[in-house]
């Protein structure tokens, strides 16, 4: 097939690697224009653009898809598919049409659970015990497509966004491989989603990452595991924003007030609305993520509160 690829960021990659090594023919890249990044905002290509030039393979980096110009120019590629993984360009319905086959994507969640933005932060967050891939045919509403195949995965206990990121980049690479060989021989087979059981996965935002101390221990090791990435869940310590970049939940009860840190055995425990979060890697502003060991080497803790919805000032990161 003559496909044409549509993707931007990391999850993306190896989707667009299976291709390469593939028999297709990988007509062209499709990215979002190069953006400023760093100290210095210089310009920086996406993690897609970077592979497919080292292809060679053209790359075209249009604002939104919906000028003419862009337009036709896509249709000159008289592409027989669309592939399209994590691109963050809404598709019009004429691109969608354009190609013999239309457009199909990879999505990291088992649809019609977590359609939008941060599925695989919001399925850690709400405690999922399974998430996946779902590879489907695009539509116009968002992530409502028929399905055409999934790929499951059983959410590990130790998984943060970033660790099952990776993993379900993986997992989509396989799944949009075997939709291909169904579609070369003409057994695909879609199944349309059920409304009812639809959820929405919400876009992150930074003031998502502050803790409520008062909230569960179970609660808030969710909400750890599922911000690891970004935006990083924190705390306020002596007037320092305390990220959180791992911790565990200790089913202990304890008299404690919610916030109030205790030390032993080197551990570094907070107690919660109910039972003790256990924290394992932390970073200061400035500084390295560190265990929670090398940090109380350096900060005696223990008997003092650490802050709460109310009084950090701002979100960092």
């Amino acid at each position: 097939m003559k496909i044409i690829f549509a993707g931007t960021p990391d999850f993306a990659v190896p989707s667009l690697q299976m291709l390469l090594a593939s028999k297709h023919d990988i007509c062209a890249v499709y990215t979002q224009p190069d953006r400023p990044a760093g100290r210095g905002r210089q310009l920086h290509v996406s993690p897609v653009k970077a592979l497919a030039l080292k292809h060679e393979i053209p790359v075209f980096q249009p604002a939104n898809l919906k000028t003419d110009e862009d337009f036709q120019q896509l249709l000159s590629l008289n592409a027989d598919l669309i592939v399209v993984v994590a691109y963050g360009v809404i598709l019009t319905q004429a691109v969608l049409d354009a190609p013999r086959l239309g457009c199909i994507n990879v999505h990291g969640s088992l649809l019609p659970r977590w359609r939008g933005a941060a599925p695989i932060q919001r399925a850690l967050m709400a405690g999922d015990e399974k998430t996946g891939v779902t590879i489907m045919q695009i539509a116009l509403k968002l992530d409502a497509g028929d399905m055409l195949h999934k790929e499951e995965y059983v959410i590990d206990a130790k998984d943060t966004a970033s660790s099952l990121h990776d993993k379900l980049a993986q997992l989509g690479a396989t799944g949009l491989s075997k939709v291909l060989v169904e579609m070369d021989a003409g057994a695909i087979h879609a199944e349309p989603q059920d409304e009812s059981l639809v959820t929405y996965a919400e876009k992150l935002t930074k003031i998502e990452a502050t803790i409520d101390w008062a909230q569960p221990a179970d609660s808030l090791e969710l909400k750890v595991r599922g911000l690891n990435g970004w935006p990083v869940a924190q705390t306020l310590y002596q007037d320092n924003v305390l990220r959180i970049w791992q911790a565990e939940a200790i089913a202990l009860d304890t008299e404690l007030e919610p916030g109030m840190v205790s030390c032993n055995n080197k551990n570094m425990d907070v107690a919660t609305g109910k039972g003790l979060l256990r924290l394992h890697e932390v970073q200061l502003p400035g500084g390295k993520r560190i265990s929670t060991q090398a940090f109380l080497n350096a900060h005696d803790v223990n008997g003092i509160k650490l802050g709460n919805s109310s009084c950090i000032p701002a979100v960092v990161g």
